[in-house]
């Protein structure tokens, strides 16, 4: 049996779906349940984009028993990027904007509540994908949830920061129904293992969820060592409108000119001149051509046994 945690540091961001319980002192009172549980935490703030990283793996020279992140998915996909390969356990307090990783592990919404199923929690060796990819830093970067190019890399680049700060995942649709008059859908060649194909937006799940109430790669598992990737090969901006309500409902899979594609590594090569963006993690993450793989047995996850 494991030791019992007993010191963690709790990197947080203090702008993160503005600030949701963290001016309020809630952070303050999840930590004191965590103290309840024997989990003395240390708060660490970041200062802006790109911070995070640091504080993480200046955590594993500590050798920390634990880094709790309290933000949203972005700081959690920075914490992750410090904390792959190390032995580390991650917990999560959701106070973002979208918590897509929150909603995959069933975690409450009230860091609180969450704070108090972690002493509970078992720990899990993960796989992570990772992206390389143009405009990208050198190392390229992990990630926990998904990764896609196409319109959804392009919504997440313009999307705009004041008013996703104020209005949370409506920022995305506002910006998703811009784009959808004005991108120009263009093509891109996908390299999986024994097949080439081409399309116009690919998404990498490793999760079910996507983002607001939507599900799409829905046969994604964060626990197996593979993608679950959708294609889509149109580029009619009418077809895509389309699919709207389908995204909505979770038809997309009955849908001719999408595919379902299980992989564990693929390149996308743009066909056409105009950039074709990738995000990770509902972040920009430069643009094609990248490559996309599984990297395994590369996080330890603290996995809460009992919601409540």
């Amino acid at each position: 049996m494991a030791d019992p945690i007993r010191d963690a540091l709790l990197i947080f961001n203090p702008t993160a779906g503005r600030a949701r319980g963290v001016r309020s002192g809630a952070l303050e009172r999840a930590r004191k349940v965590l103290a309840g549980q024997g989990i003395e935490s240390e708060l660490a703030a970041t200062d802006g984009p790109g911070s995070a990283p640091g504080l993480a793996r200046q955590a594993v020279r500590d050798q920390r028993q634990m880094v709790i992140v309290c933000g949203g998915d972005g700081t959690l996909n920075e914490v992750v990027n410090g904390l792959a390969g190390s032995s580390v356990p991650l917990a999560l307090l959701p106070a973002g904007t979208a918590n897509v990783f929150a909603k995959e592990l069933g975690l409450p919404w009230n860091i609180e509540r969450a704070a108090s199923l972690i002493g509970g929690s078992r720990f899990r060796r993960i796989s992570l994908g990772h992206v390389k990819a143009a405009e990208l830093e050198k190392d390229g970067r992990y990630f926990l949830s998904l990764a896609g190019a196409g319109p959804d890399g392009a919504i997440v680049r313009a999307v705009n920061p004041r008013l996703k700060d104020s209005t949370g995942t409506v920022a995305f649709w506002i910006e998703g129904f811009r784009q959808l008059t004005s991108y120009r859908f263009p093509r891109f060649r996908v390299k999986f293992e024994n097949e080439t194909a081409e399309g116009t937006l690919i998404i990498a799940g490793r999760t079910k969820h996507y983002g607001g109430p939507v599900k799409i790669t829905t046969r994604a598992d964060l626990y197996g060592n593979d993608f679950e990737l959708l294609l889509c090969t149109t580029n009619s901006r009418w077809k895509y409108l389309s699919y709207m309500p389908l995204l909505l409902s979770g038809g997309l899979r009955h849908v001719r000119g999408i595919r379902f594609v299980r992989a564990t590594e693929m390149r996308c090569e743009p066909i056409d001149a105009e950039p074709i963006w990738v995000q990770v993690d509902g972040e920009a993450a430069g643009r094609l051509p990248a490559e996309f793989r599984i990297v395994r047995d590369a996080l330890t996850l603290a996995i809460p046994t009992k919601i409540t």
